[in-house]
């Protein structure tokens, strides 16, 4: 399977308040007197110089306790307790250029923001501020980079959004954007499409582990047996169903690569966040040039918010069962066969196929509705528990190449690529 604690409460530093003692006496004052003509003067001494301005204005940094290395969850927990959440902050120059304050808008909110520390950026948030009780706010956004730009899903009525960002020594930059919610896609019954997701920016990837580089670094990514060559090239126009696919490539040869074989490549965007929707339809064209070189080919979206995720996977199983598996977050199970086949021999090389999954959330458990193959319609209707502790708040979509034994390199594109969700 592929995509696949507290912050401590800040300690705020008491101002320095400084005493103005009055002149009781000349000598104690350090005041020195001069007799001339009746008349007194008074020397006053050199101001002292006042202390050097601290980098950052604000009160002392939190403690980073979260690490890739130390801990099972995949980021930092929200915590919606520390004072920069209540009242912002501003320790380094953070821009939030949409939504603008007291703006009436339609779901989802486009929330573009950037950060500028001065240290390197450890994570970005964006909060939905329960003003009632900040304490019960809810984290709807996550992201290890310093610029955000998703499509938030609200639900209808007033809304304190908040921006927020820490660097890695722990200084903090928060800014809240008071909004209205009209409703959800009003000329679209609701639904709303984000479309042409394979030519946006935002993709990430990673084999067998999270790289160096990365937020996550050393976490189990794709799993497999290491990290092949992969590549990932955006803008394609042929082959292309609207001149803009996107070309993902796969091999186990190149000077750098630890793959001893069946390794994995994933690719996934985190477009979106919220809880205010429960219902998808993951749909792409794919094209793949050499189904027999192919393990498997993955295809899943995942929704997580409140500590919880909500993970549809999906793979097309060439080469073991033969059939389309699902993912089950049960304790000690992972892959569920369909009865749905999936050989090599259903797919065409170079040819588009069309793929479409539908899936919701009922209640807290996970639901598999149907899935589409070149206009075939299969039922599933399977449901599964969710997974509970995650703590990177997003929606995003996904798509995982595996190798077989051998490593055999092969090519997918990937176009028209959209997610409805409502």
């Amino acid at each position: 399977m592929g995509v696949s604690p507290s912050s401590p409460a800040r300690t705020i530093r008491l101002a320095r308040t400084l005493a103005i003692v009055p002149v009781v006496s000349l000598i104690l004052s350090g005041v020195t007197l001069e007799s001339g003509c009746g008349m007194s003067t008074a020397q006053t001494p050199p101001k002292t110089p006042p202390p050097t301005q601290p980098s950052y204005p604000s009160v002392p940094p939190v403690s980073n306790t979260w690490s890739p290395s130390t801990s099972n969850l995949p980021a930092p927990a929200a915590n919606t307790t520390i004072p920069p959440l209540l009242t912002g902050e501003s320790d380094f120059p953070l821009t939030v250029s949409n939504p603008q304050p007291n703006a009436t808008v339609t779901s989802p909110v486009n929330v573009v923001a950037s950060a500028t520390p001065k240290n390197p950026i450890f994570f970005m948030r964006v909060y939905d501020l329960n003003s009632n009780d900040p304490t019960n706010s809810i984290s709807d956004y996550f992201t290890f980079n310093n610029s955000i730009n998703a499509q938030i899903f609200l639900a209808p009525g007033p809304h304190t959004l908040l921006v927020m960002a820490q660097d890695k020594q722990g200084y903090i930059s928060a800014t809240p954007v008071k909004i209205t919610i009209s409703s959800q896609a009003p000329s679209t019954g609701g639904k709303t499409v984000i479309s042409g997701i394979q030519g946006m920016p935002g993709w990430q990837s990673c084999g067998g582990l999270f790289p160096p580089n990365s937020g996550r670094a050393g976490q189990i990514c794709a799993a497999g047996g290491g990290t092949p060559t992969f590549s990932l090239t955006q803008n394609q126009a042929t082959p292309s169903l609207d001149g803009n696919s996107t070309k993902f490539s796969i091999s186990s040869t190149g000077p750098d690569t630890p793959c001893a074989g069946y390794c994995n490549e994933l690719s996934f965007n985190p477009v979106a966040g919220g809880n205010n929707v429960s219902h998808f339809l993951y749909d792409v064209y794919f094209y793949i040039d050499n189904p027999n070189a192919a393990q498997a080919l993955e295809f899943d979206t995942n929704q997580t918010f409140g500590g919880n995720r909500w993970v549809w996977g999906s793979e097309c199983n060439f080469k073991a069962d033969g059939v389309w598996d699902i993912w089950n977050d049960a304790p000690n199970t992972g892959w569920e066969p369909t009865n749905i086949p999936c050989k090599a021999t259903d797919f065409q090389p170079n040819t588009w196929n069309h793929l479409i999954w539908d899936v919701q959330r009922n209640g807290n458990m996970v639901q598999y509705n149907t899935l589409t193959i070149n206009g075939t319609v299969y039922p599933v209707n399977t449901t599964y528990p969710y997974q509970q502790d995650w703590t990177l708040e997003e929606i995003d979509v996904a798509f995982q190449m595996d190798l077989d034994e051998v490593g055999t390199p092969y090519n997918v594109w990937l176009d028209k690529m959209n997610l409805t969700a409502y």
